[in-house]
């Protein structure tokens, strides 16, 4: 049997890799491993790794997260990851290692994996978010990967320029839309009492991240959305929090202080879980913020996103998002422009970019099926007309 080792470090992530490992585990001729880290195994993140364990075994759990949200804290995880992800490998032997994103942990991983002469699957490459160093992590681990799975002919194009072999570059589209095709999304009646919150008349879910390419924004960009949604009447508002990234504790630490003291209209999560995540996304009206969430998935329920801030520049949008700049009025005005009419006629002919889900079954079969051997010797592809080729 073919030994496929899975690796996730975020409860985003994990609900993008699930029917992919689900695919794996069903597979007769591959066998699962998995590799938990980071938020997973963190208290303040909700200890997600409890909720992987109800559908997987899990084979190595790697700590990593220091109780800091500094560069250097997050420097020094890196470090500490990579050591342990040297040492699980060493010890599972599995036969291709498969990463998602551009997260630390997961450049952690990839690395590790690449010194181990591993070949290595990368999901999501070729996308650019220009205001993170998400961005230069997700290049950087292109270049290690072997087998490229992307979501986007632009995304594939992008990984074939970076050098990759086209013929190792598979466009199956976002595979967390699988989860849209396969869950049985909550009725609302469901949701409000899996969450204890009531939906209102209007309805948004806020998601915001720190734009970690600049210096000490969060708190000021973050306070400029608390600030725009104060301004709303007659809408409920769920907030998810940031992840571990540089700053993310400052704006968990405002959502709390603003939960406390709008208890009638807004409730938080550390992590709400795919199916409650996605259920919500079936009556809200947006997804405001900067999470991927708003342009990946969002578009496939015919519901906005404002989307706020340079953290996702660059990536491919769906005619529902309304970017808008980190300042109180501009988010204002695009909350505005979401309830007019002719932008809420315009989102019933949305069509996603990311594609309409079937994915993760796609890429379980090349996983079952590719060549391994003579992976590991990567050919630089020169594109046409350049002076090299």
């Amino acid at each position: 049997m073919r030994k496929v080792c899975i690796v996730t470090g975020t409860r985003a992530e994990y609900g993008l890799l699930y029917w992919l490992m689900k695919e794996i585990q069903s597979d007769v001729s591959l066998e699962l491993q998995v590799i938990v880290t980071g938020m997973h195994l963190s208290p303040e993140f909700g200890l997600t790794y409890k909720e992987i364990e109800k559908d997987f075994a899990i084979n190595r759990k790697i700590e990593m997260l220091l109780s800091s949200d500094t560069s250097i804290g997050i420097s020094k995880s890196m470090g500490l990851a990579q050591i342990s992800f040297a040492e699980a490998y060493d010890e599972l032997s599995p036969d291709i290692v498969v990463v998602l994103g551009d997260r630390f942990e997961i450049f952690s991983a990839a690395t590790a994996a690449m010194i181990a002469r591993l070949p290595i699957a990368h999901i999501h490459g070729g996308e650019t978010t220009e205001g993170a160093f998400d961005e230069a992590i997700r290049h950087s681990i292109t270049k290690m990967s072997h087998l490229h799975f992307v979501a986007t002919e632009a995304y594939r194009q992008r990984v074939i320029q970076l050098g990759e072999a086209p013929d190792k570059v598979f466009n199956f589209g976002a595979p967390g839309l699988d989860n849209i095709l396969n869950l049985r999304l909550l009725a609302i009646e469901e949701l409000e009492k899996e969450t204890g919150f009531k939906l209102g008349k209007k309805n948004l879910l806020v998601t915001f991240h720190p734009v970690t390419l600049e210096q000490s924004t969060a708190k000021e960009q973050f306070q400029q959305l608390l600030a725009a949604l104060d301004e709303l009447s007659d809408t409920r508002i769920i907030f998810t929090k940031a992840n571990a990234d540089t700053d993310g504790r400052v704006i968990n630490t405002m959502i709390d202080s603003y939960v406390a003291a709008n208890t009638a209209k807004a409730i938080a999560f550390t992590s709400l879980g795919q199916l409650r995540y996605l259920s919500a996304l079936q009556y809200v009206d947006a997804v405001v913020g900067n999470s991927s969430s708003g342009l990946t998935e969002a578009p496939s329920f015919k519901i906005g996103t404002i989307n706020i801030g340079d953290r996702q520049r660059g990536r491919i949008r769906a005619a529902s998002v309304i970017d808008c700049t980190p300042d109180k009025s501009a988010i204002i005005d695009a909350i505005q422009q979401l309830y007019s009419p002719g932008f809420r006629k315009s989102l019933c002919d949305v069509t996603n970019p990311y594609g309409e889900g079937g994915s993760s079954q796609k890429i379980a079969g090349i996983l079952r099926s590719h060549p391994l051997t003579q992976l590991l010797k990567k050919i630089f592809n020169d594109l046409p007309g350049s002076s090299i080729a």
